[in-house]
């Protein structure tokens, strides 16, 4: 039911994009509005979605962002790479795919060096109401409601690890809302998710196979056009009895080189990831878009 009431606004809102026949346009958002791209690949910071739609456009056109992550870790690394597309400031769909290299650890638990956990994201978000930027008079932030299809390759060792399942679901609702006067940007996300480590360590597991809400939130001080500096936090489920899995959170800088590229740099504290605590390294993305 819930997967319903959350898909059901997304449909609704790509029935009512303006006709094809009717002009259409790129460009037109304030530079740093578009989000940077997460690790999932939607508009957002880089570990939790925005309620901004990716992509240059306004409501009378179309936009599209090309993304590469990375984050190198004391015991891992990871990588991710996509697109996105945003069709009126409505509606975003994209495409991210993920790999999550154990380096040493591979070895050390029997997997092989630099063992890698491959994850593909088709991911849906649509805005519901609201403008975060343009609404300057009004209380309602910008809300928008979004869904994740998530599969990972290493099913054999999901499930020896004690996760139940190698794909999975997510649903998610972001508020957001800039306050352009004082130069600042407030979101906040509830995710509703049963993913290990966002699902590179499959889906529910022995200590709990039930979908929970998790709350993430981001801050960002805009110093320029063109800089954007914050944090993020992101809560995580706790469900293999093999590791524990503790909260996100991180503090970053985003630079609008020129209207098109996104340079974001972070520090990242990932806590404990496969028994191997104190996980804190650097994260690093690069975005083109128009």
């Amino acid at each position: 039911m819930l997967v319903r009431l959350c898909v059901a606004p997304i449909v609704l809102a790509c029935a009512a994009l303006p006709a094809v026949a009717q002009e259409i346009e790129t460009g037109g958002k304030l530079r740093l509005t578009r989000g940077i791209s997460t690790i999932e690949g939607q508009g957002g910071g880089g570990l939790t979605p925005w309620a901004l739609i990716t992509g240059d456009e306004t409501d009378r056109g179309i936009g599209a962002t090309a993304h590469v992550t990375a984050v190198e870790l004391p015991d891992y690394s990871f990588l991710s790479y996509g697109v996105g597309v945003g069709l009126f400031d409505r509606v975003e769909l994209s495409y991210t795919h993920q790999e999550f290299d154990t380096q040493d650890v591979g070895a050390a638990l029997g997997l092989g060096q630099g063992f890698t956990f491959g994850q593909d994201v088709f991911a849906a978000k649509v805005r519901v109401a609201g403008d975060a930027v343009y609404d300057q008079d009004k209380w309602l932030p910008q809300i928008a409601l979004g869904a994740n299809w998530k599969s990972n390759d290493q099913g054999a060792v999901v499930n020896a690890i004690g996760g139940s399942d190698d794909e999975g679901w997510e649903t998610y609702a972001s508020a957001t809302k800039v306050l352009l006067d004082k130069s600042l940007l407030l979101n906040g996300t509830l995710r509703w998710t049963n993913a290990n480590q966002t699902g590179l360590l499959g889906y529910g597991g022995n200590l709990n196979d039930d979908h929970e809400l998790m709350a993430e939130a981001s801050i960002g001080w805009l110093l320029s056009r063109n800089l954007l500096i914050g944090g993020e936090y992101r809560m995580k489920p706790d469900n293999l009895a093999i590791a524990q899995e503790d909260d996100w959170l991180d503090l970053y800088a985003a630079w609008s080189v020129t209207r098109h590229i996104t340079i974001t740099g972070a520090y990242a504290d990932l806590g404990s990831i496969a028994t191997f605590d104190n996980q804190r390294g650097v994260y690093f993305s690069l975005q083109a878009g128009f």
